[in-house]
């Protein structure tokens, strides 16, 4: 179901309730009874999970599977599965100039990425309450994941034209990824860029705003937007993150959400930020209760604030303790 997203951003910000907003996928492996490996490979899966989870719980967006593997195995990456566990990179794909110059380009459709895809054209034309965002991963998270993360750091002071080759590359296969979602029917993507909280603030000026900003500006319009996903430590990047060109904002439970708010443009809606692992999948329903109010109190005042897990909240969280998170929302705005 197509919708006015700019409306919808406006309408969000402006309402005096707000539902939350986690990035809740995988969890929905319990609600389905498979396994994460067979749902990262099944775009009937997929969608089957984000339709059982949206069906569950009252969130204000249904997130597709935040898989950060996905891209790097079009690309080439060897992968490691678990039945209980996201996927993870496994070794490094570039070491050399030239084989950076050799990397083919896949297209959309190489790996799972046609998997995800469809799962997304699935889920839209099934969840038509809330907007349908994809999930996908940034142009320097994937670089780091095809060099691996420790010599891509390296390399961006001795090495940067390796570096470069590879994000022009990374950004032209995650532009065409983009367009595919948003052909599929998706309301928006997310653009997970965890790595780029890592560089200095001239790094991620030059290493990675500029490619995200591609992306934003090949694919965002009327009815399509992008939420950018940072879980780092970016309160010294701020001042750049001002620039990144997508609708809205989601950080990690790392910073203190209140004064990332005070920096942000305010008609930019932030997600954020209860630790997914520490809190909500650990923590006792108590604990989890206490941790959301306490976040709504210190941020709820912000009229671009919306509550949320601070990144993707793991396959094995307790269902009781998700609930927890909806129910203390609902106690927090029922006052």
């Amino acid at each position: 179901m197509k919708r006015n997203m700019r409306q919808w951003v406006r309408e969000y910000r402006e309402a005096h309730v707000k539902k939350a907003a986690p990035i809740l996928s995988f969890p929905g492996v319990q609600l389905l009874g498979r396994t994460v490996e067979e749902l990262v490979g099944s775009g009937q899966l997929q969608a089957a999970c984000m339709q059982a989870v949206a069906d569950r719980f009252p969130a204000g967006i249904a997130f597709s599977l935040m898989d950060l593997s996905v891209e790097a195995e079009a690309f080439g990456s060897r992968i490691l599965y678990s039945p209980d566990e996201v996927p993870t990179v496994v070794g490094t794909l570039i070491r050399s100039e030239e084989e950076a110059e050799a990397l083919r380009v896949p297209e959309v459709g190489a790996g799972r990425t046609g998997e995800c895809v469809e799962g997304i054209r699935l889920a839209s034309a099934r969840i038509t309450d809330r907007p349908v965002l994809a999930g996908m991963i940034g142009p320097f998270s994937l670089a780091g994941r095809l060099l691996d993360m420790t010599e891509i750091m390296v390399m961006c002071y001795e090495e940067p034209d390796i570096v470069e080759t590879i994000l022009k590359k990374a950004v032209q296969f995650l532009t065409a990824y983009a367009r595919a979602f948003k052909a599929a029917g998706a309301d928006g993507i997310c653009i997970a860029e965890p790595a780029a909280g890592l560089l200095s603030p001239g790094l991620i000026a030059e290493f990675s705003t500029p490619y995200v900003n591609e992306i934003c500006e090949a694919v965002e319009d009327d009815e399509f937007m992008v939420l950018y996903h940072n879980c780092g430590n970016v309160e010294p990047l701020l001042d750049n993150l001002n620039l990144v060109k997508a609708t809205a904002y989601s950080f990690g439970n790392a910073v203190d959400l209140s004064k990332t708010l005070e920096a942000l443009p305010a008609d930019k809606l932030v997600f954020g930020n209860i630790d997914p692992a520490g809190v909500i999948r650990h923590g006792s329903p108590q604990a989890i209760r206490e941790q959301t109010l306490s976040l709504l109190s210190a941020c709820g005042r912000y009229p671009n604030f919306v509550i949320a897990s601070g990144c993707d909240i793991p396959p094995m969280t307790p269902l009781e303790n998700i609930q927890a998170f909806f129910d203390a929302v609902e106690e927090y705005y029922s006052f």
